[in-house]
């Protein structure tokens, strides 16, 4: 090769260099415009963020975390440092995992607005109003419960246990959860709160604690029935006669959140978690069996026939237990053994009461005084169904745990750990 042509190749590589590092630097460019223009939503996405804290079953060998024996002991002797630490980074995984839930959602109403056309158009307009709506400041107090319609001194000890369970969830959320507010999720966090406009309700349903009669108790004051104890289980759940919070605008939603009294009613994890296995897998589901039943069966029973599969009837306490642990499951979530941290984020919405499963008529009735309700409206006991069946109680749990391994009831506890704390319930024996 010509000294010449050496000279000609070197100059052809250089502007060749040249071109495109001018390229890449006008592509960063325009970039850098394109994202500054986005809306703000959009921009304070972290993708890199942890996935959530779900354990997968090939990890049912090894040890939690390094405080495992720590976190056995109550929660009161937990070190402070560690608990601070588990606590918001469980907290923050929720946040992002709300993050790519919306991210998905945005993708699939895109896909899919030919089919449902009136909720992809409500995205597009709540979009417009997300960066204003992001720079309200939510109270981040509780407001105190409004007590002018109790007389007497029947409801006393019920009194004190609320405001006991409101002042505790208060302080848990401000120590841990009160410095992240995401109002660009809003649509999605208040997506399992009923509204009940009369004598302005907001009730957060949490299934398996008493979440049927609860919306039937709606659909009385509401004017929808005369008696709760005359409306069915499918009218309950399947009549779409009770509006949901994310039916409203931004300004709707805004409004009822601070002045409407706010009440969610929790349960024992465990024992939810339970409640809701005998439930939909121990007998006859339409639903529950060929969604849920054929894909666990399938994953997590070895040499399973081929019958056992096609319906996907008899699935096991600890079969279903591998599918709630495992990071790829077959299937997704569902609302009836979901965390009330993330069905009803109690530490981004405010709620006023804090009912529990375990004394819940005496809360319900007590809830119903303080907001007016007819003085003949008493919260129904009966079981909405199977009312033959025991009720899940801490004795049954039991006979259902004896058959998993303390690691594997370890692994249930840390999944539930967040609503163990915001709710006080008693660390269980695992």
């Amino acid at each position: 090769m010509q000294p010449s042509e050496m000279v000609m190749n070197l100059r052809q590589v250089f502007v060749s260099v040249l071109m495109f590092g001018v390229a890449g630097l006008l592509l960063f460019m325009y970039l850098q415009a394109w994202i500054e223009e986005q809306p703000t939503e959009l921009r304070t996405t972290n993708y890199f963020q942890p996935a959530p804290r779900i354990v997968s079953r090939e990890k049912l060998q090894q040890p939690i975390i390094d405080q495992q024996d720590s976190k056995l002991q109550s929660l009161g002797k937990l070190k402070q440092n560690n608990e601070s630490f588990i606590i918001t980074k469980i907290f923050s995984e929720s946040l992002s995992e709300v993050s790519h839930l919306k991210g998905n959602t945005r993708a699939s109403s895109e896909k899919t607005d030919s089919l449902n056309g009136k909720v992809y158009e409500r995205h597009q307009v709540t979009k417009s109003f997300f960066k204003k709506f992001n720079q309200i400041t939510w109270p981040l107090n509780t407001r105190p419960l409004n007590k002018s319609l109790i007389r007497g001194d029947k409801w006393k000890k019920t009194d004190a246990a609320q405001e006991k369970r409101r002042a505790f969830l208060q302080d848990f959320c401000k120590k841990y959860g009160g410095g992240n507010r995401a109002q660009s999720h809003l649509f999605h966090m208040v997506s399992r709160i009923y509204v009940e406009d009369r004598h302005k309700i907001l009730y957060c349903e949490v299934p398996k604690a008493g979440c049927s009669n609860w919306k039937r108790i709606l659909m009385v004051l509401n004017g929808l029935a005369s008696s709760a104890y005359n409306i069915t289980h499918n009218a309950v759940h399947y009549g779409k006669h009770l509006k949901k919070l994310d039916s409203f605008d931004l300004k709707g939603i805004y409004t009822r959140l601070n002045s409407y009294t706010k009440a969610v009613f929790v349960r024992d994890p465990m024992e939810r978690l339970v409640s809701a296995f005998r439930d939909k897998f121990e007998h006859p589901n339409s639903y529950y069996h060929p969604v849920f039943g054929k894909a666990i069966i399938k994953k997590y029973r070895p040499n399973a026939c081929q019958e056992k599969i096609n319906n996907g009837s008899g699935v096991k306490f600890k079969e279903f237990i591998h599918y709630l642990l495992d990071s790829h499951r077959p299937v997704g979530m569902d609302i009836h053994w979901e965390r009330v941290s993330k069905l009803c984020y109690p530490c981004l919405i405010n709620y006023d009461f804090v009912g529990k499963f375990e004394t819940l008529e005496e809360d319900a009735n007590y809830f119903l005084q303080l907001i007016g309700a007819p003085r003949g409206l008493k919260f129904p006991n009966f079981k909405d169904r199977h009312s033959s069946d025991e009720r899940t109680n801490a004795d049954v749990v039991r006979q259902y745990l004896k058959d998993l391994s303390s690691m594997e009831r370890q692994l249930i506890y840390d999944f539930y750990y967040l609503d163990y704390l915001m709710f006080n319930y008693t660390t269980p024996f695992v």
